[in-house]
This record gives C-alpha cells, structure tokens and sequence, in this order.
C-alpha cells in the first residue's frame, strides 16, 4: 500500500481518534481515588471503563488478526455469587482499578492498544472476513469484516464515552460537551 491512506481507512482512523479523545477526556486531572470511585447507581468507575475499553479494543483487534478467541465460557445463571469462580472474578476485574493500577497507567495501556488498532487499520485488508465467536449476541455462523469490526469499535468506544460523561459529570461537574 502506498504512503496515501484511502478515504476509508482515513475516515475509519478519524472517528476512532475523535471518539477516543471523547473518551479519555473524562478522565484528565482525576486522581486515582477519583477514577476509582463509583458514584452513579451502576457500578461502573471511569478508570474501569478505561481498563473495560482497552480490553474490548484489544480482543476486537486479536480477531481482526486471529479470529474468534476461545476465552473461557461462563455460565451467568448459575454463577455462586457468594464464591465466584477466578473467570467471573478476573471479568469483574476488568471494570475497576484493582490493587496499585492507577489511571496513568491504564491510560497508556489503552493509547498503546490504539496505536496497534490504529496501525492496523492503514494496513489490514478492510475485506478481510473472521467468523464470529458463538455467543448469544451474535447471529450463529456470522462473520464480520475487518471494516466491519473497526465500525464496531467506534461504536464500542462512543458508548462507552457516554457512560463516562455521565460518571465524570456526577463526581465535579465536568462534561464532554455543554
């Protein structure tokens, strides 16, 4: 491919950059007792989300490259609460800062993760077809493009960003836009 980028692949690299500055804006000068804190009737905390999206953006980019992973199936319905099994313990993990995380450092983690995203998105073949992982979210025997899967993580992160604003509106008074 050459130097020049295709509309799409730029157009694809503006919307995941303008949603990400969206998103990793609801955390800029929050302390980590801040990021950690779970102020709205959810239990989502903003440096959780961080951690949240930076896995999601890294499982979606290992099937753009990979295919389907065969990460561990959990029975929701049947889940002791009481005494979670490590699966359900390490999921739950995924949506607060845990022990010495701190928001710089989850912060990195998901611009790394961009960048590798981001680099793919200038050099993966857009048509590049992965069948979905079974899952009940997903129509059975569905695949979806490599174009497809980028779109996806627009909407992924802009969701996301959403939940943010909310969450760093109720701890200062901050928001995104208004």
């Amino acid at each position: 491919m050459s130097d020049h980028l295709s509309a799409e692949r730029a157009d694809l690299l503006e919307a995941l950059s303008k949603h990400r500055e969206l998103f990793l804006g609801t955390v800029e000068g929050l302390t980590d007792e801040q990021a950690r804190l779970t102020p709205t009737a959810s239990e989502l905390s903003l440096g959780g989300l961080v951690k949240h999206v930076t896995a999601t953006e890294a499982e979606w980019v290992s099937f753009v490259t990979d295919g389907p992973s065969d990460g561990p199936e959990i029975d929701w319905a049947n889940v002791d609460w009481s005494n979670p099994p490590a699966e359900v313990l390490a999921y739950q993990d995924q949506f607060r800062l845990t022990g010495d995380e701190t928001l710089a450092g989850v912060v990195a983690e998901h611009r790394r993760v961009a960048a590798t995203t981001e680099e793919l998105v200038r050099t993966v073949d857009l048509d590049a077809t992965q069948p979905l992982p079974a899952a009940p979210w997903f129509e059975p025997g569905a695949a979806w493009t490599a174009r497809r899967t980028f779109v996806h993580l627009v909407a992924e992160i802009s969701q996301h960003a959403g939940h943010a604003d909310i969450i760093r509106e109720t701890i200062d008074g901050q928001k995104s836009m208004g």
